[in-house]
């Protein structure tokens, strides 16, 4: 059921008035209901809350108040369209980049497996595509760096002192130029991974069990299944 907030909410957020909006959600809080309460659980027919309709309108501005005010960003329909993927697919890209900025999952499927930037392709909405393209490259560089900083806490009794230094140097090295770098590009992501695994792969080929130890492993293994 839709309450009078949800209507109302919405229909401040199709036409844009932004102080409208900050002054409906400053009541809200201020009232004995939550905000998750009145607004953000509250969709329309076919399952879109506020959030999903701001963002199919490009209404960046509004869905940077909303997701500040606490709306999730990451809410799908029944059928697993999220407010990503409608702004991929209107072909909003300054709203794709604002979504992106705020967190949004860049890998959530539709019912028929679609990610944002399949949407993207999908419409030609070539900005869109670009814009999302990138932030997956980024994302691909940030998880690639997480899961060796990883691998090597796990074994940092195996390193030497130097070897650890080395680490430190390399995790900072990239951690700021992923902060600090201006207009990067897709390529620009991908000669930093390759510098990144040059910079470490003496380290990680120490902490790479040899062929003997595998074996070993698989053999105690073997030992260890239950007849």
């Amino acid at each position: 059921m839709r309450s009078l907030y949800y209507l109302f909410a919405t229909k401040i957020c199709t036409s844009g008035d932004l102080e409208a909006l900050k002054q409906l959600l400053e009541g809200v809080e201020e009232s004995e209901e939550s905000l998750e309460q009145k607004l953000f659980t509250r969709r329309d027919e076919v399952g879109r809350n506020v959030l999903m309709i701001a963002t199919m309108l490009g209404r960046s501005d509004t869905v940077r108040e909303l997701v500040g005010h606490g709306a999730p960003v990451n809410e799908q329909t029944v059928r697993g369209y999220s407010a990503l993927h409608l702004a991929a697919c209107w072909g909003h890209e300054d709203t794709v980049r604002t979504l992106l900025e705020l967190g949004a999952d860049l890998q959530a499927e539709t019912f028929r497996g679609e990610r944002p930037v399949d949407l993207s392709r999908t419409y030609s909405r070539t900005d869109c595509t670009e814009r999302l393209i990138l932030a997956e490259a980024k994302q691909d560089l940030m998880s690639y760096i997480h899961r060796v900083k990883e691998t090597i806490a796990d074994s940092e009794k195996k390193l030497t002192k130097e070897e650890k230094n080395i680490c430190t140097r390399v995790f900072s090295a990239k951690s700021d130029w992923i902060q600090n770098v201006k207009n990067p590009t897709v390529s620009d992501f991908t000669a930093q991974r390759q510098n990144f695994e040059e910079a470490l792969q003496p380290v990680l080929n120490k902490l790479r069990p040899s062929s003997r130890q595998e074996r070993s492993k698989a053999e105690e293994d073997l030992c260890n299944v239950s007849v």
